[in-house]
C-alpha cells in the first residue's frame, strides 16, 4: 500500500474564502486576539447557536478552562462528567481545584446517563457537564429533571462534536449555562488549533470577559465604561488570533456545504453497512428522532474487544487508518487521582473496547468510503 493510495483517518481540508481571509487579516495589521474576523465570527457562532455572547479561544480545552473559573470551585467542590470524553473535559475542572465524578453513558447514544447522574448527585456537586457524543445530543431533558431537584448546579455542555446539532429542535450548545466549541483540525469546522466559549446568559457577559482579558476590566474600558481598566479577577490570555479567527470564517461561510458534505458520508456508510448489520454482529450509530446529528464521526460496534482489534488491524493493513477512541477516564491513573470517590461504569467499559471509528472528514470521496466498506466487511466476517 502506497502513501497516495492510503486513506486516512481525518485530512483537513479548504472551504470557501480560508486562504484569502487569512491573507486580508495578515495586510490588515491585526492578526493577535479581539480583531475585526473574530468579531464577525462570534456573532456568526452567537447567531447560530441563540447565544447571548461566544468567546473565541485558543482550543476547546480553554474554553472548558473559562467555564471552570467561572464557576469559583471551592475545595471540596464536584463536578460530574461521562467517563467515555477526551480528557480535557474532566481536567479543566480538575485544575480548577474540583475533583471529578465520573459518569456512566447510555448504550444508544454514548451519551451521559442521566440516571447515573441521579445516583452521583450530592451537595458536593457544582456543575454536570453533558457530552454530545459523535455530534448526537444527549438526554437533555432527562438531565434537567434530575437537575431540576439540586438548586444551584450548573449544566455545562461540552459540545466539541456538535455543533449545528439540533435536540427536538433547538441548537446543542444552548441548552447549559455555558457551552464549549472545539475547532481543532479534526473537527467538522477548523481553524487547526481553536474553540469557543458560548454563554447562554447575559448576566455572566461582563465576568466572562474579565477573565478572558487576563482578569482585567478592558471591556469596561473600550465601551467607555471607565476611565482606565486594570486587574481585578483571574483570568488568562484565552483570545484567539485574527489569523485563526480569519480562517474560521471562511470555513463557517460553508457551514451548510459542509454540513451537506458529511451527511452523505454518514449516508453512504449506513447504505454500505446497515445490510450486513445483523448478519455480521455489529452496531452502526443510533440517532434518536428528536435529534438533528452533527455528523462528527462514523463509527461501528463490534462484539468485543477481540473482533474490533482484529477489524482495526485488517482495515490499517489495507492502507485505511481507522481508529478506536478514549479510553475510560475513571481508570486512568489520573481518573482516580482526581476522582472525588470511585463509580463504576459498566457501558463505558464495554463500549471502549468495542468501538471503532471509520475515516470520516469533509473532502472523504463515495469512492474510498466504497473501499472502506468493501475492506471492512471483508475483516468482520471472518
Amino acid at each position: 500500500m502506497t502513501e497516495s493510495t492510503a486513506i486516512p483517518f481525518n485530512r483537513p481540508g479548504l472551504a470557501g474564502n480560508d486562504l484569502v481571509y487569512l491573507q486580508t487579516a495578515l495586510e490588515s495589521g491585526h492578526i493577535s486576539a479581539g480583531g475585526p474576523f473574530a468579531a464577525q465570527v462570534s456573532s456568526l457562532l452567537a447567531a447560530e447557536t441563540q447565544a447571548a455572547d461566544v468567546l473565541l479561544t485558543t482550543s476547546g480545552t480553554d474554553a472548558l478552562e473559562m467555564s471552570a473559573l467561572m464557576l469559583d470551585l471551592q475545595p471540596g467542590d464536584a463536578v460530574i462528567v461521562p467517563s467515555f470524553t477526551f480528557v480535557s473535559t474532566a481536567l479543566a475542572f480538575v485544575r480548577a481545584g474540583a475533583r471529578i465524578l465520573f459518569a456512566d453513558i447510555e448504550p444508544e447514544t454514548l451519551g451521559i446517563d442521566p440516571s447515573h447522574v441521579a445516583r452521583l448527585m450530592d451537595k458536593s456537586v457544582r456543575a454536570v457537564v453533558a457530552v454530545h457524543y459523535a455530534g448526537v445530543g444527549c438526554d437533555l431533558e432527562g438531565l434537567r429533571a434530575v437537575l431540576a431537584k439540586w438548586e444551584g448546579v450548573t449544566l455545562i455542555e461540552d459540545n466539541a462534536h456538535g455543533l449545528f446539532g439540533t435536540y427536538q429542535g433547538a441548537p446543542l450548545g444552548s441548552f447549559g449555562r455555558f457551552s464549549t466549541l472545539s475547532f481543532h483540525e479534526t473537527k467538522n469546522i477548523s481553524c487547526g488549533e481553536g474553540g469557543a466559549l458560548v454563554l447562554n446568559e447575559s448576566a455572566d457577559i461582563e465576568r466572562a470577559h474579565v477573565l478572558y482579558d487576563k482578569g482585567t476590566n478592558r471591556r469596561a474600558f473600550m465601551l467607555g465604561d471607565v476611565d482606565k481598566y486594570s486587574w481585578i479577577d483571574t483570568g488568562s490570555s484565552f483570545g484567539l488570533s485574527d489569523l485563526l479567527a480569519a480562517f474560521l470564517l471562511g470555513q463557517l461561510e460553508q457551514r451548510e456545504k459542509i454540513v451537506a458534505k458529511r451527511r452523505a458520508i454518514f449516508g453512504r456508510y449506513l447504505e454500505l453497512l446497515l445490510p450486513s448489520e445483523d448478519n455480521f454482529g455489529y452496531r452502526l450509530p443510533v440517532v434518536p428522532a428528536d435529534r438533528g446529528s452533527a455528523h462528527h464521526m462514523f463509527y461501528v460496534l463490534l462484539e468485543n474487544q477481540e473482533k474490533r482489534d482484529d477489524a482495526l488491524r485488517g482495515l490499517r493493513s489495507a492502507g485505511i487508518h481507522a481508529t478506536f477512541h478514549y479510553v475510560p477516564l475513571h481508570s486512568s491513573s489520573a481518573g482516580v487521582r482526581f476522582a472525588a470517590r470511585q463509580s463504576d461504569c459498566p457501558v463505558t467499559d464495554n463500549i471502549h473496547g468495542r468501538l471503532l471509528r471509520l475515516p470520516f472528514y469533509n473532502d472523504l470521496s463515495l469512492q474510498d468510503i466504497d473501499r472502506i466498506a468493501e475492506v471492512f466487511l471483508k475483516e468482520v466476517q471472518t
